[in-house]
């Protein structure tokens, strides 16, 4: 019998890492936890330690490091806390796969110290690649490490692009759902709550993705990771809004051909997807769509006007360099003081785009200037929103 995968997962105790658990318990002969991390949910950290019993767990928080080491002290499961101590945990020999799960920012040091340690990728982490695509790039082109996406849209495009030359390609269609306030006026956004933006249709998500969902920025960030991914310009990627979320992505071909993928609204397929590649299909017997019931797909344009965020985001992957990763970092400080209820969802793009105009372009950004980019658009935006 082949050896188990050893898995690793960054952000085990968020929506991807818990349903990566799931798809690690229905397949408990291929794949082992071998590291399980966390920012703050020390407490259901502590639960899946238990329960999955990895080699490692670390929470990156260091206040609630007394309280998983207490929990665990009677296991076998070796704890840690501090982002450097994950971003070492990664390189361990015995790890197979990296599902890098982790919100935001912080998933970048992670990966690009388990590519280079040639670890394969899992990307959850969407920001990894906006903040840092051409960086990841280069470290991937010498690197043994393989990237898999595990997007449902990227990872729909993945499927469709199996066996394509990708010279073929004309362009790239990104499915959006439009979230919560597709059928909201523009005056109305100006009243939305915290509490409606997190409502959101068709996904469970954390709270972070799902306020990137209202406001389109997650689209705007999938165009980011689609042009690196796949090797394709921005201006060839477009968003279209499938309020359905059945057709999760296409390609369109030089002959006027159109490849989709579909499937139900389920984080599980594109994680199991990503956890079988490169030579296998991890056969399931989750829900399976039944196209009948799904009789009326419709299709929209994004209204831009409404959702500035795709806008800007356009607009930063073509000011290039470093704006991208200035765009990323004000708007996770913008989100979180909607979520804060400090700002209203309307303040999110102004706040946004005001730190990319205020951001001196690097062209060519090395690893130091992405983490001092970052580091100064946080304190730009913060003294922005909190004036006082």
């Amino acid at each position: 019998m082949n050896k188990r995968k050893q898995i690793a997962i960054l952000g085990s105790t968020g929506s991807i890492g818990r349903q990566t658990l799931d798809i690690l318990s229905e397949y408990p002969d291929l794949f082992a936890p071998y590291l399980l991390t966390a920012n703050t949910s020390v407490d259901l950290l502590i639960e899946q330690a238990l329960k999955y019993k990895p080699k490692f767990a670390i929470i990156s928080d260091k206040r609630f490091f007394e309280k998983l080491s207490n929990a665990l002290s009677g296991t076998n499961v070796q704890v840690a806390c501090g982002s450097k101590a994950i971003a070492d945990a990664v390189t361990a020999s015995e790890i197979d796969i990296v599902v890098t799960a982790m919100v935001g920012y912080s998933g970048l040091e992670p990966t690009i110290q388990a590519i280079k340690s040639g670890k394969d990728i899992a990307l959850a982490n969407k920001e990894t690649l906006v903040v840092a695509g051409e960086l990841i790039t280069k470290l991937l082109k010498s690197s043994s490490s393989r990237l898999f996406p595990v997007d449902s849209e990227h990872g729909a495009i993945y499927q469709c692009l199996v066996g394509e030359n990708h010279e073929f390609i004309n362009k790239l269609i990104l499915t959006a759902s439009g979230g919560p306030f597709r059928t909201w006026s523009k005056n109305d956004l100006g009243k939305a709550t915290k509490n409606d933006a997190l409502q959101h249709p068709n996904w469970n998500m954390g709270a972070k993705i799902t306020i990137d969902s209202a406001t389109m920025m997650n689209k705007g960030f999938e165009v980011m990771e689609a042009k690196w991914l796949f090797d394709v310009d921005a201006d060839r990627i477009e968003v279209v809004v499938h309020p359905q979320s059945i057709i999760h992505s296409m390609v369109e071909f030089v002959d006027g051909s159109v490849k989709a993928q579909l499937g139900l609204p389920d984080m599980h397929l594109p994680i199991r997807y990503a956890l079988g590649l490169p030579d296998k299909r991890l056969a399931s017997d989750c829900p399976k769509l039944r196209i009948e019931d799904y009789a009326n797909l419709t299709f929209e344009r994004p209204d831009i006007d409404k959702f500035p965020m795709l806008g800007i985001a356009y607009e930063a992957i073509k000011m290039g360099g470093n704006i991208p990763c200035a765009l990323n970092a004000a708007n996770e400080i913008a989100v979180a003081a909607f979520l804060n209820d400090d700002i209203r969802f309307i303040d999110i793009p102004i706040i946004a785009e005001r730190a990319i105009h205020s951001t001196s372009i690097i062209a060519q950004p090395s690893y130091e200037d992405y983490v001092s980019t970052n580091k100064e658009v946080r304190e730009f935006t913060l003294s922005t929103i909190y004036k006082n």
